[in-house]
């Protein structure tokens, strides 16, 4: 307790308390984080800059979280902050020790050490100022006296703790800072970087990387962990990684810093981690993306509920849109990459009988749905199920211009459509589900397609290009998703191309496996990335 006195004016003075007794200190300002809602933290350095500012309230002003002298109710939280002692060393102009030599060193295990997951206290839950014991690879909150990374080193006898935002590594219950170039490995898989000179090298990459385990991995080729029954998210960003100029943007964090989506910044950081050639593991966890899906999609989307790929990457693909584009231009590195317009000719009957109405509109588009034709209903001679096929282009016919395409929502109409604008990755959706009052019905018809040199003017009428430019409508398939089973059941898996040497790949989940790109057409295709040719 403070001990106070009463002056000739009959004020009451309290007694400071000296320097080397424990103080409740308020918590950190807090810092304009996009992080924030999943994802926030101290920094060592933040609470120095309060020092310098005399932001510090000492135990006069704040006793066990009553209201001090200045007024305003702080609650106590000196157990979680940074040590006490660079508090006390910052008012005395000191700076905390930094040592390389730290004893403790060969006992961090890289084992044990993933950040994939939310960075939450172990025993508090909370997500403010969070350290993982680089020993045993659990997270604690704060480093000071009463915190529980300082508990936990007293009690488990692990010494070594890097800061998850800072990326510094502390030695408790010492309390001095390593310095030490064979943590920085450690900081590479925390938080990976990449320089524009080595996301522009990343396509010519042909090099494996080996996991601690021994296991060799390509990186960007990494699996994903099914965290229940979220295969319909891992086939989208396996197929999203696949565009160049999505994944340079967000390889790049100083592209979108400004921005304060939690669900950009986490898309950004797994992005960076499949695409990282210093892994400790072959494998990444979407799990704080998930987070982030959950929240900004108000639980539309959610693990542990199977999904449409097909409406998460519309969602998926609008939200990052809204939360990138610029205030002054409706555009992003989305609308770059896939936005498309279409001509739309619709025709309604009129109120007089007999009179056609006919409506033409221009829509951007990010995706074309695709109908396929309804199966046989018999079967053959050898009364076996005929399976049935049908060419790409015979269902691209929908977009000529001609083709009558018959709605009955939000009115009957006849709805015409023509392309006025291709876009640089053309995504197709195959509608191949369709519900009625009981159950959900799967059309079964394969889709003949190329892989390669799949050339649009000759089935759909395209705009004649600006004078002095060529025609380009030209693509080539970079990922072509299928689904296995049942419909409202079954799993779904992804073709990807590698364009380093043109070699595809398998990928469902955790499984990656090269295969040819004859197999890539045999399954029930359900959504394709086309990228245009740049010749």
């Amino acid at each position: 307790m403070n001990r106070k006195r009463k002056d000739d004016d009959g004020k009451i003075e309290v007694k400071k308390p000296k320097l080397d007794r424990e103080s409740s200190l308020t918590p950190p300002s807090v810092i304009d984080n996009p992080l924030l809602p999943l994802a926030s933290y101290d920094d060592d350095d933040d609470e120095e800059e309060d020092i310098r500012r005399g932001r510090i309230i000492n135990e006069d002003e704040q006793i066990d979280g009553k209201i001090g002298d200045n007024g305003v109710k702080e609650e106590e939280e000196d157990d979680y902050s940074d040590d006490e002692q660079d508090m006390f060393q910052g008012r005395r102009n000191r700076q905390i020790e930094i040592r390389r030599d730290c004893p403790y060193l060969d006992t961090v295990n890289r084992q044990v050490l993933d950040f994939d997951f939310e960075k939450f206290c172990s025993v508090s839950l909370s997500n403010l100022n969070v350290y993982a014991c680089l020993v045993c690879g659990k997270y604690y909150q704060g480093r000071g006296r009463k915190s529980h990374a300082y508990t936990h080193s007293l009690e488990a006898g692990h010494h070594v703790y890097v800061n998850l935002q800072t990326e510094k590594v502390y030695c408790l219950p010492d309390g001095y800072e390593i310095n030490d170039p064979s943590l920085d490995d450690i900081r590479h898989v925390l938080n990976p970087r990449f320089s524009r000179d080595q996301v522009v090298q990343l396509e010519k990459n042909k090099q494996w990387s080996r996991a601690l385990d021994g296991s060799d991995y390509l990186p960007g080729m990494v699996g994903l962990n099914n965290i229940k029954e979220t295969d319909f998210v891992n086939v989208i960003i396996q197929s999203l990684m696949r565009v160049t100029p999505l994944r340079n943007f967000f390889l790049i964090p100083e592209n979108y810093q400004q921005c304060k989506s939690p669900l950009v910044h986490r898309f950004g950081e797994l992005t960076r981690k499949i695409w990282h050639a210093r892994n400790f593991k072959g494998q990444v966890s979407p799990h704080e993306f998930l987070q982030a899906v959950m929240k900004a999609s108000k639980k539309r989307f959610r693990i542990g509920a199977q999904s449409d790929p097909v409406e998460f990457i519309s969602w998926l693909l609008n939200t990052l849109h809204a939360d990138l584009r610029s205030s002054r231009s409706n555009t992003s590195i989305i609308y770059k990459c896939f936005q498309g317009e279409l001509e739309v000719v619709k025709e309604t009957h009129g109120a007089e009988h007999g009179k056609v109405v006919m409506e033409t509109t221009r829509m951007p588009f990010l995706m074309l749905g695709l109908d396929l034709p309804p199966p046989p209903l018999f079967k053959d001679v050898m009364e076996k199920n005929i399976i049935p096929q049908v060419p790409l282009f015979n269902i691209l016919k929908k977009f000529d211009g001609e083709s009558i395409t018959e709605v009955v929502r939000p009115s009957i109409a006849r709805m015409r459509y023509r392309v006025t604008r291709l876009p640089q990755y053309l995504i197709l959706h195959m509608r191949r589900f369709t519900k009625n009052n009981f159950f959900i019905e799967k059309n079964p018809t394969l889709v003949n397609f190329p892989v390669k040199n799949l050339e649009l003017k000759d089935y759909i009428p395209l705009p004649a290009p600006k004078e002095n430019e060529k025609l380009r409508s030209k693509y080539d398939l970079i990922a072509n998703i299928v689904h296995d089973g049942k419909p409202g059941e079954g799993v779904y898996r992804v073709f990807v191309q590698r364009k380093s040497e043109e070699l595809w790949y398998e990928m469902q989940d955790l499984h990656v496996a090269e295969t040819l790109p004859q197999m890539v057409a045999l399954s029930e295709t359900y959504m394709q990335i086309y990228e245009l040719q740049q010749q």
